[in-house]
């Protein structure tokens, strides 16, 4: 597909069959990456835990409350590590992200967040009864004690209600009731905790007097990820945008409350994108430009054009419609490993609702010639379908088969049968599924029942 139209001065951009311009393709996932990460993981939380064991002195944990203050400093040690990784795993490392996925990665941050928590608050409280008992005190006394006469300890405190409002926020039945945006702004407050985090742990540490290797492992670990963030998710953003300087030229609806947004920039020829991926979005104007959402493209990059389609769902979702031309846009990415590079057959099923499609679209143009594609559409009526017909256009070129379900999901289900119906090769093939949650739990459901082995279902779910 390629626009047409001159920059900024286009009335409309119009995405038309043809030649793609030169561009450069997308990199492949390094599966080493993942593995040198757990490596390095796996050895600092080693490392931890011998500086513990080590720093402990026999005499200390026989005093009062010595196994207390021993378990409290031992739950600190390892909780805050495990917020350190969690960290890093959405830092938007590249390498890590386009080899895992952003996916598979919040799923890693989500299932060590628990653990994390639990081990925080178990840091807290036996911390409390460790001194309570050495100072022959009540717990709520010695609590008090540490909140009116201990200043640190204040400023732990305020981090560690910090922290748990972000892990109540993080449940999926809370995230369900939120505001992206509501969710977001809380999540930045996630950092404020860890800024107190440090304050306490590594400059007032009780347990790193006397133990200055210690002290000097959790100054380099937390600069590190520190480093990290600031790298991936502030300079490399502002440098790549500094760089390509997009902006709005067109916006039209594709689909009813389905848009469009087509940004023009410099050197889109040197973005290294794979269909499949998205980017986080911030449009610089007034209500957008405080927080980003994440959109897969729904077309490759041609230069100087770069388009993304958006669904009315959210607050800033709902704004684009009316955004203007010449708006400036922030961008971060491209993230995700929805790509053709994770297939392992020459033959692909694409399967998609609703907004989910535009990914699809954007992966089935960058699908080797030789690979064998089915596409699976599912909506209520044909015109709620966004790029119906570049899609009909892009499978037909390819010599592909394309389906369309339509109709009420109690009324026509995509279910095993009809999946087996529409691709009876279904098992020896790659299923790409991109949908809301409950589409792809049952997408996901009948594949497996036809035979399809796990590692060739690959997923996309717009959530947060």
């Amino acid at each position: 597909m390629t626009p047409t139209g001159q920059g900024t001065k286009v009335d409309r951009v119009v995405w038309t069959s043809g030649s793609p311009r030169r561009r450069r393709p997308g990199h492949m996932p390094r599966p080493w990456v993942a593995d040198a990460f757990l490596g390095v993981a796996g050895l600092g939380l080693g490392i931890t835990l011998a500086l513990f064991v080590t720093a402990e002195g026999g005499g200390s944990l026989a005093g009062p409350g010595g196994l207390l203050l021993a378990g409290g400093r031992l739950a600190g040690f390892v909780g805050t590590y495990l917020i350190l990784i969690m960290i890093v795993l959405i830092a938007r490392m590249p390498w890590l992200e386009r080899t895992l996925g952003q996916d598979r990665l919040l799923a890693w941050h989500r299932r060590l967040g628990p653990w994390a928590l639990w081990l925080i608050t178990a840091h807290v409280v036996l911390i409390t009864l460790g001194y309570a008992q050495l100072s022959h005190t009540g717990f709520l006394h010695q609590l008090w004690l540490f909140l009116t006469t201990y200043p640190d300890l204040l400023a732990a405190m305020v981090g560690f209600g910090l922290l748990v409002m972000a892990g109540v926020t993080s449940i999926r039945i809370a995230r369900r009731r939120m505001h992206y945006e509501t969710w977001w702004v809380v999540h930045l407050y996630f950092y404020l905790a860890l800024a107190l985090a440090f304050a306490h742990q590594v400059v007032t540490g009780v347990a790193f007097l006397g133990h200055p290797l210690a002290r000097a492992f959790w100054i380099v670990v937390w600069a590190a990820t520190a480093g990290t963030v600031i790298v991936f998710r502030v300079l490399l953003p502002v440098v790549r945008n500094l760089r390509h300087r997009l902006e709005v030229v067109d916006v039209r609806e594709e689909a009813p409350g389905v848009y469009s947004v087509t940004c023009a920039g410099r050197h889109l020829s040197d973005l290294a994108v794979s269909g499949g991926q998205f980017f986080q979005w911030r449009f610089l104007t007034g209500g957008l430009w405080w927080h980003a959402h994440p959109y897969s493209l729904s077309a490759l990059p041609q230069a100087p054009y770069l388009r993304v389609t958006i669904k009315g769902l959210g607050d800033q979702s709902r704004a684009v419609a009316s955004l203007r031309r010449g708006t400036r846009v922030f961008v971060e990415g491209p993230y995700g490993a929805f790509t053709h590079h994770v297939r392992t057959t020459d033959r692909v099923v694409l399967i998609g609702a609703g907004v989910g499609i535009t990914p699809l679209r954007a992966l089935l143009e960058d699908l080797p010639r030789g690979v064998a594609t089915t596409t699976i559409i599912r909506a209520s009526t044909a015109e709620e379908i966004p790029h119906r017909s570049e899609m009909a256009e892009l499978v037909a070129a390819r010599g592909g088969r394309h389906h369309e379900v339509l109709g009420s999901r109690h009324a026509v289900r995509l279910d095993f049968r009809t999946l087996r119906q529409m691709v009876p090769d279904v098992d020896a093939s790659d299923v790409y599924v991109c949908g809301p949650a409950g589409f792809n739990d049952l997408v996901i459901a009948a594949c497996m029942r036809a035979g399809v082995p796990g590692d060739r279902i690959h997923v996309e779910e717009f959530s947060f």
